[in-house]
């Protein structure tokens, strides 16, 4: 999902105000710091007046902001960027993540077979999200989702994308969905159990309990259908799974390149993967599973993901968990942890 560029930030700061016209302030101090990104946040809220928003609306979700420093660092430090694959599943696909994930499919199965019935997506994909995004809405982040977005949107890294999931929380505020105060989420401004983004929520978030409201962090019939809404929109095909760990011979391996190549379109994780090709020439290729089986005899194209020391053929349904976030190590433990709910 994210860019793997670096921004370097120093005791000297240089920071580029992109609004209108391009300014360049260099700050040496925390109080420096606030100085450019008030100026910024001046531009933002007036282009939001224009927009239509009030002066006392704006006052309320924007008035006296101040940047996050940390939410920067988190930035810059992504977990997918900072270690390999086995560490990364390992502290997320934990014993009790499977065994809570497995007691709350026994409890919300009718609500779960109401929710894949409306949008063809099973349970366990659904199950392993939640779990994946906010350990089953036991972490859904307490960083005011204004304040996260507008540091986010003022850095210039990804300015225009914050910029626009900005415009998007307001869009949410100035709705009867939920009150500003309980727009609380992770430090890149993702909010409630599904951890959506402002756009995710306003094209995605369903009141499936029939209250009139989109209740991402407290309703989890919300919260669910909100998740199974968000991969059927994507792409999602039922009666097909995501993948499966395979062993590639170290011939094959080697002549990857040369013989099929790397995805030229899609997101950065998506380019990191080879070409697809049906199964039957993979096991041409002598790509076994990892017990040394043959591939299945099905009519289905796969690619290749591999990590540090694991090997992955995946289908289409694996791109729609890419779509979600846009990182292998979080696609293959999502995979992996609803592989555990079968």
């Amino acid at each position: 999902m994210y860019s793997t560029t670096r921004l370097v930030i120093t005791s000297l700061v240089t920071i580029s105000l992109l609004t209108s016209g391009v300014l360049t302030i260099r700050a040496k101090s925390r109080q420096d710091l606030e100085t450019p990104f008030k100026k910024w946040l001046e531009f933002f809220i007036s282009e939001a007046r224009e927009r239509g928003y009030s002066s006392g609306f704006l006052e309320n979700t924007l008035g006296d902001l101040k940047p996050l420093e940390r939410v920067i660092r988190s930035d810059q430090t992504q977990a997918e960027f900072t270690m390999d694959f086995n560490r990364y599943y390992q502290t997320r696909v934990t014993p009790t993540v499977i065994e809570r994930g497995r007691r709350l499919k026994q409890q919300h199965r009718k609500l779960l077979d109401r929710i894949a019935e409306t949008f063809d997506v099973p349970p366990r994909f659904i199950l392993a999200i939640w779990g994946m995004e906010s350990r089953y809405g036991q972490s859904q982040g307490r960083t005011p989702v204004f304040q996260a977005l507008a540091t986010l949107a003022w850095e210039p890294r990804r300015a225009k994308f914050f910029r626009t999931q900005l415009f998007d929380a307001l869009a949410i505020a100035a709705s009867s969905d939920v009150e500003t105060e309980w727009m609380l989420g992770s430090w890149a401004g993702a909010m409630g159990q599904p951890q959506f983004m402002p756009s995710s929520y306003l094209q995605y978030a369903v009141d499936f309990d029939g209250d009139g409201k989109r209740n991402i962090w407290d309703s989890t019939a919300d919260v669910l259908a909100s998740i199974a809404h968000y991969l059927q929109e994507h792409g999602w095909r039922n009666g097909r799974t995501w993948g499966r760990e395979v062993i590639v011979p170290s011939a094959t391996q080697a002549r990857l390149p040369e013989i099929i190549g790397q995805r030229s379109k899609g997101c950065s994780a998506k380019r990191n993967m080879t070409q697809r090709l049906p199964l039957s020439q993979w096991h041409e290729l002598g790509v076994r599973r990892l017990n040394g089986n043959h591939l299945p005899k099905v009519t289905i194209d796969a690619s290749l993901v591999e990590t540090e020391s694991n090997a992955f053929l995946v289908y289409g349904n694996y791109d729609t968990l890419l779509s979600y976030n846009c990182a292998h190590y979080y696609a293959l433990s999502v995979g992996l942890l609803a592989d555990r709910f079968n």
